[in-house]
């Protein structure tokens, strides 16, 4: 074997590539930056200690966000836990708090710096909990995209729609162009209300949550639909099929939701008689049409409040939660499993455990601000445009 022909190869990697290579570092990037300092011992078994002590020091200067996905040693310093844009908003309520510690991931902290005033810091204890599904759709790609739809004389008639599961950029991009964002339980509101305004939507970044409102919830059928894959020249899509389309869906997704299947269904329908399955729209179309309940994460929790008790359950969506809610509801005889037999926790999210939180406390506590999150001003004023349309739903 030899290597003469390497050479001749013209092959750039992309930064992307490198990125995941570990050759290069994006700042701006999803997936964020190594912290700073030196993190106390995971088994120091003085940290839940150390946590209470700091957080009772700084009082009402600090306010703790716990996303339902994260781990219980930390949620139990939350003041308040929820989805990203209720605790976003909670911070917002809170001008009072000079540091709001968000126990969640990037773009999360972006929408509370973004909601939040100016006199208050929004702090994430590690840079590194970024999203997948938002780093699937960066502004380059997005920009890019937007040209091809003009190409194809399509633009003028497409309204953006963007998944609270974004970068700031993202949402920036989608007020500058007449958009709005969503979350999982206002999807269709929101693509009510874009069609209202346009002929066509594009929907970012999460392909499964845009094609199973518009077909479950709004009646459009999958031809309706094409995928806008960034990897590919025009998206891999023909002029032809973007007039055609009303939907014009990201290539993203979740890595948690996307890897429950038809034979996750399947199976513990066979193995647990009468269980009732549980899903979040991000899953699969076709997860999505097995499943008994489809709902965002506010909808799986009350669900499961309002269930009787024998009842059996089993849910799709990160395991964290569904573990807290079996044990949560294990006293009233409700049987809840997790839909996957091989256990998945969202690793991003994971990445915010407790030598973090104390770490992140003790130096603001010490008056050491560290792990800010700030979006700039521009990008602030677009994203929270984008924001208030969404606010001002019916």
């Amino acid at each position: 074997m030899t290597t003469a022909q390497t050479p001749e190869l013209d092959v750039q990697p992309t930064p992307l590539a490198l990125l995941l290579l570990g050759r290069e570092a994006d700042p701006k990037s999803e997936r964020g930056v190594e912290c700073p300092g030196d993190l106390p011992s995971p088994s120091d078994p003085d940290l839940v200690m150390r946590a209470r002590a700091a957080k009772e020091k700084l009082g009402d200067k600090v306010f703790v966000l716990g996303h339902h996905y994260q781990r219980d040693e930390v949620i139990q310093f939350a003041d308040v836990t929820g989805d990203s844009f209720k605790l976003a908003r909670d911070a917002a309520a809170r001008p009072e708090a000079e540091y709001i510690v968000f126990c969640g991931v990037h773009f999360m902290a972006e929408s509370a710096d973004i909601l939040t005033s100016d006199a208050q810091k929004v702090v994430l204890p590690d840079l590194a909990a970024g999203c997948s599904m938002a780093d699937m759709a960066t502004a380059e790609q997005v920009a890019e995209c937007w040209d091809v739809l003009t190409e194809a004389g399509v633009a003028e008639q497409v309204v953006p729609v963007s998944y609270m599961n974004s970068s700031a950029d993202i949402k920036a991009f989608t007020g500058k162009h007449g958009g709005t964002i969503c979350t999982s339980s206002n999807a269709k509101r929101a693509l009510d209300w874009a069609f209202e305004q346009g002929e066509k939507v594009l929907f970012l970044p999460d392909q499964h949550l845009g094609r199973n409102t518009a077909v479950r919830d709004m009646g459009m059928s999958l031809d309706d639909c094409v995928v806008y894959n960034p990897h590919k020249p025009n998206g891999g899509l023909t002029a032809d099929e973007l007039r055609a389309a009303k939907m014009i869906l990201w290539r993203g997704h979740c890595s948690v939701h996307g890897r429950f299947s038809l034979d996750s269904v399947d199976d513990v329908r066979a193995r647990i008689p009468g269980v009732n399955v549980l899903v979040h729209p991000e899953c699969k179309h076709e997860v999505v049409a097995a499943a008994d309940y489809v709902g965002s994460t506010e909808y799986i929790i009350k669900a499961l409040e309002a269930a009787p008790a024998g009842s059996k359950w089993a849910i799709g969506t990160e395991l964290n939660l569904v573990r807290r809610l079996a044990n949560r509801f294990a006293p009233e005889g409700k049987e809840i499993v997790f839909l996957d037999k091989t256990v998945c926790f969202c690793s991003t999210m994971n990445r915010i455990d407790l030598p973090h939180l104390v770490w992140t406390l003790e130096s603001l506590a010490e008056g050491t601000l560290v792990n800010r999150i700030e979006v700039d001003k521009e990008t602030e004023a677009f994203a929270k445009l984008a924001l208030e349309r969404m606010l001002a739903l019916p």
